[in-house]
């Protein structure tokens, strides 16, 4: 009786059969031929690590893989690397999980690893998908990184690097603002000839209150009061 969630190699006199048995009721045949179960459902490891970075910052951290084993290759598991399920994990996903995990920290500086940590974790379970489908063993289904782990004075400088940015960010949009004021200041100042004076001193004028002539051929007169 092969359990759901299991595939059952069957060998006879040691001879691997090259199709697993399938979960239900199955036959063999006494005392020649033997079963030995692999589990087929999703499997979830943390892995504890510690690695360089581009910088050579030591970072820790858990990365959390979620694979399960290929139906039709148990047989080749079974004869090649491990005859139980124990031996999948250490021979076949952890070397190439702490290999995937050394060759994408390795690229990047500390700071680009805190602040884009999302996007390095996708990095990681592509590089570790593509390392499994060298073997074809298993299917990686996740990968999370979680606890990210560096020196205190590192994370406080990084903290005081992107509070600096915001700052600097903040000063760049005042003199933005400060130009665009300007600019539009000059433009009215370019558009406030004699005859717009004029006019407007006509609409404000009642007609009867006291006005200082303005310039011959310069300034329009104003208005100073009864």
């Amino acid at each position: 009786m092969v359990p759901a969630g299991k595939v059952g190699v069957i060998t006879t006199l040691r001879k691997v059969a090259k199709k697993p048995r399938t979960p239900g009721l199955n036959l063999k045949l006494p005392f020649t031929q033997s079963s030995h179960l692999f589990s087929i459902r999703t499997q979830v490891v943390p892995e504890n690590f510690s690695t360089l970075t581009k910088d050579l910052q030591v970072i820790e951290a858990t990365a959390t893989i979620k694979y399960a084993v290929k139906p039709d290759e148990a047989p080749r598991i079974y004869s090649t690397i491990a005859i139980s399920d124990d031996g999948i994990y250490s021979r076949v996903i952890q070397p190439s999980l702490l290999k995937s995990l050394k060759s994408v920290f390795s690229k990047y500086e500390l700071n680009t690893i805190a602040s884009d940590w999302n996007n390095i974790s996708t990095l990681v379970e592509e590089s570790v998908a593509g390392e499994l489908n060298k073997f074809d063993y298993v299917a990686v289904q996740g990968l999370d990184l979680i606890g990210l782990q560096i020196a205190e004075e590192y994370r406080s400088a990084i903290e005081q690097k992107q509070i600096a940015e915001q700052q600097l960010l903040r000063a760049k949009t005042e003199v933005k603002i400060a130009e665009q004021e300007a600019l539009k200041f000059e433009t009215l100042n370019r558009g406030l000839n004699n005859q717009v004076l004029y006019k407007l001193f006509l609409d404000k004028w009642d007609g009867t209150t006291k006005v200082v002539p303005g310039i011959k051929g310069g300034t329009p007169p104003v208005i100073v009061g009864n």
